[in-house]
């Protein structure tokens, strides 16, 4: 059996017109959703140094739906950045939305570039040359298209694009939410570098919860005790596995990254995996586990849960049917291929799809685009005034029952929520009553296949409400 070499946005088409018969839209009103609405493809010259070395740069905008303005989605710096590759990730960007609930359209950023090959200057001149090329063509600004941090970029190039967008745009009163994932120090937000990884966590923990569906795969409910391997020890995995072991009792037993893959039964302290990577330059070798034949070896560990949370296709027809995991949480985006999944299905799998489980980024990029645009930091206005009235009910209750408090359970009892506390609670509320959507979905038609069809379904449904409402103008 051979895959059918499908590219990246074709997979994505092929799982959106798996789901379409069933969100009961008419064909016209479905080829719309589907379609990319706009597609930037530029090439720029960029000026590497004082010598006058010039470079051409060839990089990508693309803004996948419009139903909701302004669109959302990340800009990353990778050398395999093509253009059905940036479709194919805008189009999940506006299922992903949908999803969760955040009222943005979809849309997606790439420059061809190896970044770990640049001087810091190099980088910083070609990301404020593809910033101006945006302004120029009118693909970003807070009420147009917001982009956010991705592979291979962070909040340096984030700082970057939002000074280059002020300048070109000076005055703009809401200009900072021009982009996400800034440094906190200029209008970013607390709890956002954690926020794609909290937000698996709790996708996973919600999936684990209902004993109907765990039963069917051979779980227990619960994430306590739950064994998990992560492909890829970015920010997305770190966060994902020091979150589940901390907050889920779950245990880490391997971790693939692009050096090799390493295995411990008795579980990884990912937290000094992570520092020892950081003095060493690898994983490999980290006291107490083994290393594995090769890097894809962890993926096919016998575990409760799989993390993909490196690159697209990584799970495929060469190892689907290793894989051992009973539920496979694509942290990633599109990390498991149609060919893929349709084994893996069979197997008895359950995937929580990408379009879903990676959504804690975009929901707290959303948070960040509101504290912009609202010009005040979350929690400034209230917090004062509630620990002022907790203390005042609890000093009452006190008193009226005759009780004694430590000085720490007080403080504890009558603090008022600060901004990441208000960031992880609405990201808590947005992880968990999308999957109970997606899971009603799956119900309410048993004719609806797996947990990704249903994402989809409902993801197609909300986008077609919007159309309906809106109207098709002219």
């Amino acid at each position: 059996m051979a895959d059918k070499h499908y590219s990246f946005f074709e997979g994505v088409v092929k799982n959106f017109e798996k789901a379409a018969p069933y969100s009961g839209l008419k064909s016209g009103l479905l080829e719309q959703i589907k379609a990319c609405n706009a597609i930037f493809a530029m090439r720029f010259p960029v000026k590497l140094n004082d010598e006058g070395d010039v470079e051409v740069i060839e990089a990508y905008r693309v803004q996948h739906s419009n139903h909701k303005m302004p669109t959302k989605g990340g800009i990353r710096f990778s050398m395999d950045v093509n253009q059905d590759e940036v479709m194919a990730l805008a189009a999940l960007m506006t299922y992903k939305c949908a999803v969760i609930g955040v009222p943005f359209g979809g849309a997606k950023g790439g420059v061809k570039i190896d970044p770990k090959k640049y001087s810091t200057p190099q980088l910083e001149r070609i990301t404020r040359r593809y910033a101006a090329e945006l302004v120029r063509k009118n693909f970003i600004g807070p009420g147009m298209d917001v982009p956010a941090p991705d592979y291979g970029t962070g909040p340096r190039e984030m700082a970057w694009i939002v000074d280059t967008y002020m300048s070109l745009k000076h005055g703009e009163l809401d200009g900072l939410g021009c982009i996400t994932g800034k440094p906190v120090e200029q209008g970013g937000i607390v709890g956002r570098a954690e926020a794609t990884g909290r937000g698996v966590f709790y996708g996973i923990r919600e999936a684990l919860s209902y004993a109907d569906d765990m039963s069917k795969i051979g779980l227990s409910t619960g994430t306590q005790g739950k064994t998990m391997v992560i492909q890829g020890m970015g920010n997305v995995g770190s966060f994902t596995g020091l979150i589940s072991i901390a907050e889920g009792g779950i245990k880490v037993i391997g971790v693939a990254e692009y050096e090799g893959s390493i295995h411990d039964p008795n579980g990884i302290d990912i937290s000094k995996l992570l520092e020892y990577r950081k003095q060493n330059g690898s994983i490999l070798g980290f006291p107490g586990t083994t290393t594995l034949a090769h890097r894809g070896s962890a993926l096919e560990l016998d575990c409760d849960i799989l993390v993909p949370a490196a690159l697209e296709n990584q799970i495929n027809i060469d190892n689907a049917d290793k894989i051992k995991a009973k539920i496979i949480a694509e942290a990633a985006n599109g990390p498991v291929t149609p060919e893929a999944e349709e084994i893996l299905l069979k197997k008895g799998c359950l995937i929580i799809p990408d379009m879903y489980i990676n959504a804690g980024g975009v929901t707290v990029s959303y948070f960040e685009w509101l504290k912009n645009i609202s010009h005040s930091k979350f929690g400034h206005m209230e917090k004062r005034f509630s620990s002022n009235r907790y203390k005042n009910l609890l000093d009452t209750m006190l008193e009226l029952t005759g009780k004694e408090m430590t000085e720490a359970q007080k403080a504890y009892l009558t603090s008022g929520a600060d901004e990441l506390d208000l960031v992880r609670s609405g990201l808590e509320e947005s992880m968990v009553s999308a999957y109970q959507a997606i899971r009603k979905t799956w119900q309410a038609d048993p004719s609806i296949p797996d947990l990704r069809t249903a994402a989809f379904v409902y993801a197609i449904k909300q986008i077609g409400a919007d159309y309906n409402a809106m109207g098709v103008w002219p």
